[in-house]
Parts: structure tokens; sequence; C-alpha cells
């Protein structure tokens, strides 16, 4: 469908912008502002690059609905297209997450499954199982599945990746990223890989993940609880390339929320 004047045309292109009160040692320090697409996180960038991909494919017809597992943002940013395409949607949804973005989501039109957020991959219960058994059990639908979907990585490799290189003035040395589906470090670690070996892909895992054990250790350990949102898994996402990840740093919530304020 032609996007002229769409607001699915205000995805990307985000600032970038230097962080000057903090204390960032020899290094200058700039942070992207994915909070200025349009439902205000990156996850709009593969909302509309894995529904994008579905029409091409085949797999989401007219009046079809999607479905997916999501920790609030990937939803907001599916729910979004969706509303400008004509599609139905379902998103299974953590309890922990924050009330503002469900209301947000069903403002855009998504009907919200809330379940447990204590559980791990296999209980009943567990929000991407649910979502994977809804999508078998709805007639004319698609399960978006951001964590094994290969338009998730190829939305940043194709644009995120490339808009830092510009926005550095190819000067960049390292990009911090979290892992939620994974599809950020992967995309971005394939673009950089190419253009700049150099380059560190560095993850920031919230305390509790598995993820940071598993780079700087090849420790595999059971998995906490955190209350940071979106990032941090107790799998690894088959989005997610932890080889791209040189370095990795544990954060607990304390000090996230502190250097977030």
């Amino acid at each position: 469908m032609p996007r002229d004047g769409c607001v699915l045309n205000t995805i990307g292109n985000t600032p970038l912008v230097e962080l000057r009160n903090l204390d960032t040692g020899l290094c200058r320090l700039f942070v992207k502002l994915e909070n200025q697409n349009p439902t205000g996180s990156i996850k709009d960038r593969i909302g509309l690059s894995m529904i994008e991909a579905a029409e091409r494919d085949g797999l989401i017809h007219p009046g079809g609905t999607l479905i997916e597992a999501t920790a609030g943002n990937t939803g907001l940013g599916l729910a979004l297209v969706a509303a400008q395409k004509g599609y139905r949607i379902t998103l299974v949804i953590p309890d922990k997450m924050a009330q503002e973005k469900i209301l947000h989501l069903r403002a855009l039109g998504a009907t919200t499954i809330i379940t447990r957020s204590d559980v791990g991959k296999g209980h009943p219960e567990y929000y991407q199982d649910i979502a994977e058994r809804l999508a078998r059990e709805t007639p004319n639908s698609f399960y978006v599945n951001q964590f094994a979907n290969p338009a998730n990585p190829l939305a940043h490799e194709a644009s995120t990746g490339p808009e830092i290189w510009a926005q550095t003035g190819q000067m960049c040395d390292a990009v911090v990223v979290g892992v939620g589906s994974g599809g950020t470090l992967t995309g971005l670690g394939r673009y950089f890989a190419r253009v700049a070996p150099h380059l560190e892909m560095v993850l920031a895992d919230p305390k509790g993940s598995i993820l940071e054990p598993l780079v700087e250790r090849n420790e595999q350990i059971t998995p906490g609880s955190w209350l940071v949102e979106g990032i941090g898994e107790d799998f690894i996402p088959p989005n997610c390339e932890l080889g791209y990840a040189k370095k990795a740093y544990s954060i607990p919530d304390a000090e996230s929320f502190l250097t977030a304020r």
C-alpha cells in the first residue's frame, strides 16, 4: 500500500545527541534518540520491517490478525503499523510492564492479553508460548515472532547502522546496545562487521539476565529477575548472535534507574 504522507514515513532517521553531563572518561558519548520514532522506541523500525516482509511473502492477508509476544515496545510499533494498514492485532504482554504502555496499546486498537512474568519458556503461561498457541488457533493470523523473524535484524542492518555511521562521520569506535529479541545487536553487528571491522559491539545487560555471563565467562546461569523493561533474557533468541558482542556489562536496576534520572 502507498505510504505517501503516512506516519510510517516518520520512522527512523532519529537524531544523535552528545551527552555532556556524565563522566565519560576519554570518550565522547552519544545517544541515538529512538524515542523520536512515532510510538517512542526503536521497535517502530522492526514493526514496519516485519509486517512489510510478511506482506511481500504472502504471510498476512487483508483483514488478518497479527499476533505477538511483547514487552510493550514492539507491540506499540506493530500496533501503529497494523492500524495504518488495516490489520487486527493481539498482543501477549508480561504483567510487569508499565500500565502506560498497555493503555497506549489499547488506544492504538490492540487487543491485549496480560500474563505472568515470573515463569519461564515452556510454562503454559509464558508470554511467547501463549502467543504461539493463539496464532495456531486463530484463522487468517500471522505470528510475528520478533525473536526469530529475520526482518527484525534486517531493519537495523539496513537503517539504524547506516544512520549511526553517517551521523558520527564514520568515526565511531563502539556501539552499546541491550538485547531483548537480539535484533539490534545482530543487525548492527552485521552492518559494522562489513563497514568498520574495528568497531566493538558492547552489551549492556540487566543483572539477572543470562546473557552477560555467557559473553564474558561462557557461563550458564539460572535466570534471575529485574525491573528494567524490554532488555535482558532468560534464553538466547534465535535472532541474537551473541558472537557480535565483544564485551558485556551486568548492570543492576538501581544503577540503571539512577543513571537515567
